[in-house]
């Protein structure tokens, strides 16, 4: 017997669906999408940026693969491949018992996507994720992109993302993290 999934009108309904389970989903226009794992690559690069990136800010406020963000329009969130959260973020994610940011919240001060391969993957990263973070108000979104060996950097200004792209051993500038020394090549060597 094949089960209906189920439809959902809230991102609160999708809280309480997804919180006893291990698969991890987008809500887009009430129905379920499963996101598919990551390539082997693709974990390694985000392994390594969380370790990066918590080295900067603690490794409380970086998370990878497990945070949902709620976004306006469709899909209603996202899942980040790592997320950079602000401080205040630990005790409202500890309070709500949710491992989620929700609209009401601040946006993290850093989300990064590692491209997988694929046209679809590079159009949902550089196009449609970029407008919904630009959207969310998410102050600098990085596009790891192993497939093209890049790393884009995208700084919100008051016109919308302003984006510099970094290759080979040049290291990439962030205005979030002024003490990173990574080159694009570190970034994308696994």
């Amino acid at each position: 017997m094949v089960q209906a999934k189920p439809k959902l009108k809230t991102f609160d309904d999708y809280l309480a669906h997804c919180k006893d389970t291990e698969a991890r989903y987008e809500l887009t226009n009430g129905e379920l999408i499963e996101i598919p794992h990551g390539s082997d690559e693709n974990v390694i690069i985000a392994r390594a940026m969380d370790l990066a990136l918590s080295d900067l800010v603690g490794f409380r406020r970086v998370r990878s693969h497990q945070l949902a963000i709620e976004m306006p329009g469709q899909p209603k969130n996202r899942f980040p491949d790592i997320t950079v959260l602000l401080p205040e973020h630990l005790e409202q994610l500890k309070t709500s018992g949710q491992s989620a940011i929700r609209l009401d919240m601040h946006p993290p001060m850093l989300v990064v996507e590692v491209v997988s391969p694929g046209p679809e993957n590079h159009r949902r990263d550089y196009i449609e994720k970029r407008n919904q973070y630009e959207w969310r108000g998410i102050p600098e979104y990085w596009i790891v992109d192993p497939e093209n060996q890049r790393v884009t950097v995208l700084f919100l200004t008051a016109d919308g993302y302003e984006a510099s792209v970094f290759m080979d051993n040049t290291v990439v500038v962030s205005k979030t993290f002024p003490d990173w020394t990574l080159t694009a090549a570190d970034m994308l060597s696994t």
